[in-house]
């Protein structure tokens, strides 16, 4: 499998991040300028009001809604977080780490959040689940600060390792090599990607990891309540931190700041991978180039088409999301239904795994396959279904095919889904079905023509217009393209683009740049 991620980056809509598996699209991320309460950010929030109902409290972290942190979410050792904050705001704590901290008792799993937190109480929390439609962010002050080969959690002196990583051996090595790295009073836990990796990998990791603590304890003495102490770091470093490996085969980046950075980071973390980072400098726009905008405009929209011919609707509700299977317009083999509905389900099932990722659906989808009566099929479909989801990093459980032939996933929800609108208000006519007269649109032209010759003394013109128009334009030998050499001394490019509609039309300088009319 080859993957590649396409890096998009404009002043108007931020940065978007798309990963291609095998040159399909499979995931959409998209990071706005200056977006604040991103999963992993730790602020240090004041309690506004506990919930004794609910088990909770709200938290003002600085976000027009008030923050959500529940009981479940406060962490064993969440007395220890509130004692050392106390005492690093007091100047009385000098220590960088958790040397000589004496921990508190872990707080009891059924207890009541009014025993731990009280009304205007400042307290370190840590973005769960980024703000999704009315409701503020979720929280946890069970804090974690992850890195590429390990996430190191305070207050803790516990090695966990990843359950992916079998081999008993190297789950023996790798548990020596932490515990003789880590700080007292630190655990880790040991992430898939440190299988096979060296000391000196897994000591630097580590030790950034330790550095970012410092720096934490460095902005928790001095921050104010509501204020960010510990940025997460960009989408962009984010995914290549989590997913980068051997398998991918480039890096393309349209923007010089964002290239140098992640060609840094990448060169930190994997310094043999350093060169598949690269900047991309064509005119034509990034996601253009490498398909990637075809790809999302038949990726998001309600029905999706399947090569076989059957497709999918895709229906969003505020509770749960619901996709139906249609065969379409697929041969169906008569003497053999089931089978045939086996197929298509199949098929389905792949796209389905795709637009979960692709989407970032999260919460209850159900999914109405066509119905097979075969419990032999019915378990093939569930298992398939497993198997394309296995490289799907939000957490997620698929239960079996009901009697109905329904499938119900339950996906995590962290951040808001990516939706995309494929329906483009017509460009012609602004929506009211009515566009100027096509009998002046070359009198419009070579009006703004003169003016950009003329007035602003421009030189090298290019005109983008419709193919049709541009044929028109050079049709014959004393073509309007002749007649304006013959005018203003000068030639005329004229360039057809088959995205403008029919009167659309620009004039692009000699540095590539459109000229504003």
């Amino acid at each position: 499998m080859v993957k590649e991620l396409i890096v998009d980056s404009s002043p108007e809509k931020g940065v978007t991040i798309a990963l291609l598996q095998d040159k399909q699209l499979v995931e959409l991320n998209k990071e706005q300028i200056n977006n604040n309460y991103s999963v992993g950010d730790i602020y240090l929030g004041r309690i506004k009001k506990i919930m004794p109902g609910l088990n909770a409290a709200f938290v003002d972290v600085g976000y027009s809604k008030d923050a959500f942190l529940h009981y479940l979410d406060l962490g064993p050792q969440v007395q220890s977080l509130i004692k050392l904050t106390k005492i690093v705001k007091n100047g009385s704590y000098k220590d960088k780490l958790l040397n000589g901290f004496r921990l508190e008792n872990d707080i009891n799993k059924a207890g009541k959040i009014s025993e731990i937190l009280s009304r205007n109480m400042m307290l370190p929390v840590q973005i769960a689940k980024e703000p999704i439609s009315t409701k503020g962010p979720r929280l946890s002050s069970d804090l974690s600060i992850a890195g590429r080969f390990a996430v190191l959690v305070p207050f803790s002196d516990t090695v966990s390792i990843s359950k992916k990583i079998k081999s008993n051996t190297e789950r023996n090595r790798l548990k020596k090599i932490v515990e003789g790295i880590k700080p007292p009073n630190f655990g880790v836990i040991i992430r898939t990607v440190s299988e096979g990796k060296g000391v000196a990998e897994l000591e630097k990791d580590l030790r950034d990891l330790i550095a970012k603590w410092e720096s934490f304890m460095k902005r928790l003495a001095v921050v104010e309540p509501s204020k960010m102490i510990l940025g997460e770091m960009d989408r962009t470093s984010t995914i290549l931190r989590d997913i980068l490996t051997d398998e991918f085969s480039h890096i393309y980046i349209n923007d010089p700041l964002i290239y140098e950075e992640t060609r840094s980071y990448v060169q930190e973390i994997s310094p043999d991978l350093e060169k598949i980072v690269r900047l991309y400098k064509q005119k034509e726009p990034i996601f253009e180039h490498f398909g990637v905008e075809k790809q999302i405009k038949s990726g998001f929209g309600k029905t999706v088409n399947l090569p076989g011919g059957a497709y999918l609707v895709i229906e969003h509700t505020e509770a749960l999301h619901v996709i139906d299977v249609n065969s379409g317009n697929r041969t169906a083999n008569k003497e053999n239904q089931e089978e045939n509905a086996l197929q298509v389900n199949k098929e389905a099932a792949k796209e389905i795994a795709r637009q979960l990722r692709l989407r970032d659906m999260g919460g209850i989808v159900v999914i109405d396959f066509i119905d097979m009566h075969k419990p032999n099929n019915r378990k093939e479909l569930h298992d398939y279904l497993k198997e394309c989801m296995a490289n799907d990093r939000a957490k997620h459980t698929i239960l079996p095919p009901s009697k109905f032939g329904l499938v119900q996933i339950t996906r995590q929800r962290v951040r808001p889904e990516m939706t995309v609108v494929t329906n483009e208000k017509c460009p012609a006519c602004g929506g009211t079905g009515e566009i100027r007269a096509s009998i002046v649109l070359m009198d419009d032209i070579e009006s703004n023509l003169s003016y950009v010759l003329n007035e602003q003394n421009e030189k090298n013109i290019t005109l983008c217009v419709h193919p049709y128009i541009e044929a028109y334009i050079k049709k014959g030998w004393i073509s309007r393209r002749m007649r304006w050499f013959f005018t203003y001394g000068k030639w005329i490019k004229v360039k057809a683009m088959s995205s403008y509609f029919m009167n659309e039309f620009h004039f692009i300088n000699g540095k590539g740049e459109e000229i504003k009319l």
